[in-house]
């Protein structure tokens, strides 16, 4: 009886990992795609102009374009897998994913109608100031150990 039911679980956990793969595989290559474009168009040189002055302006450039180009946490991985190995900083690609994935300035109208301006703005203005400080306790934290 127990082997059946563990069975039956396995088979359960198997198609579920199988049908959340598909779901974001359409997500995962529109993001290889426009990795691909990233990486034809905008060179090394465009990267350094806007990043690599010092740790405030890497994390406030970061945070700058991680908070417009929100979206899904997977794909903010990747992107600044990519930015990083282009040679921006740690410090903006950590603030880059935690903009990403906390404050957006896309979703604005859906959080004003929803809740309100002034839990609008305090959310978005506590949440863009841990955003700085968490990225640069995270890199700080990386180096030490």
């Amino acid at each position: 009886m127990d082997i059946d039911n563990n069975s039956n679980h396995l088979k359960k956990s198997f198609f579920k990992g199988l049908n959340s793969f598909i779901a974001i595989t359409p997500m995962l290559l529109g993001v290889l795609l426009l990795l691909g474009l990233f990486q034809n168009y905008i060179t090394t040189e465009m990267l350094k102009t806007l990043f690599g002055f010092n740790t405030l302006s890497d994390i406030l450039a970061g945070t700058l374009f991680g908070s417009i180009s929100s979206g899904h946490p997977i794909t903010s991985y990747i992107i600044s897998e990519e930015l990083i190995d282009s040679g921006v900083s740690l410090y903006a690609a950590s603030a880059f994913v935690l903009a990403w994935v906390t404050l957006g300035i896309i979703q604005l109208p859906a959080e004003l109608s929803v809740f309100g301006l002034k839990f609008t703005i305090l959310k978005n203005l506590l949440t863009l100031l841990s955003t700085l400080l968490i990225a640069y306790l995270s890199v700080l934290t990386i180096q030490v150990f």
